[in-house]
């Protein structure tokens, strides 16, 4: 039998070096995840020899650790794309920190972001405890306590629906990140990145805008998708 001979592989695709080509990037490679038609870019053997002896991202991923916000997935990236950093909640500590300081000071990523997701379970553990004065066990009091602050300050703003909370603490923390890391502030205040927030909706796959920092308002013909940009309010 006759073998069939190997398809060229493709060239990796340029590294962008702006925040708004990042942006644009994720944003369109998201459409194609919406739309069921994803390139599955930069995940061939040429790409992964390509990599072998340094990383080259262009973003920094500071996602919830939910199974179902695999960010290189959902942005439709490959190898070396996404500096990807996990907590329950997205929530923001000394490591985190550390490695999104890594991500801008060492890698160069010209683009930070927080990506959130509706019906977040953490979110929801922290207003049953706020309901009920009940904490969770172990060390899952810990996220609670985390989240509680925010609860309370919604509640007192008279938000107190969970996917209006979880967007409120996806904004909250891209103004944390600017808050306590220095290096990250700086680089936003001298052009080389931006910080946004970003939430995704389980049910269809989209992505919305929700924050930015360091980033002019994202047109239509900028993002080539049909994303909804809800800014901040």
């Amino acid at each position: 039998m006759r073998a069939t001979p190997h398809q060229p592989t493709a060239a990796p695709s340029a590294r962008p070096t702006t925040a708004a080509q990042a942006l644009r990037i994720l944003l369109e490679g998201n459409r194609r995840f919406v739309t069921g038609r994803p390139r599955h870019p930069n995940q061939d053997a040429a790409r992964r020899r390509h990599g072998v002896n340094e990383q080259r991202p262009f973003a920094v991923v500071l996602g919830c650790s939910d199974s179902r916000l695999a960010a290189e997935i959902i942005f439709d990236r490959g190898l070396g794309d996404l500096f990807v950093v996990r907590t329950v909640g997205h929530l923001v500590g000394t490591d985190v920190l550390a490695s999104v300081e890594f991500g801008v000071t060492a890698l160069r990523t010209p683009l930070v972001v927080v990506l959130g997701h509706d019906n977040c379970q953490a979110i929801g553990a922290a207003i049953r405890a706020y309901d009920t004065g009940m904490m969770p066990p172990g060390f899952l009091r810990h996220i609670v306590e985390r989240l509680s602050p925010e609860i309370v300050t919604a509640h007192t703003a008279g938000i107190t629906e969970s996917d209006a909370i979880g967007m409120r603490h996806v904004r909250n923390t891209t103004e944390l990140l600017l808050d306590r890391s220095r290096p990250l502030a700086d680089a936003v205040a001298g052009h080389r990145s931006a910080v946004v927030g970003l939430t995704y909706q389980l049910d269809n796959g989209r992505v919305h805008v929700v924050a930015r920092h360091g980033l002019d308002i994202v047109s239509d013909q900028e993002r080539g998708t049909a994303v909804t940009t809800m800014l901040a309010r």
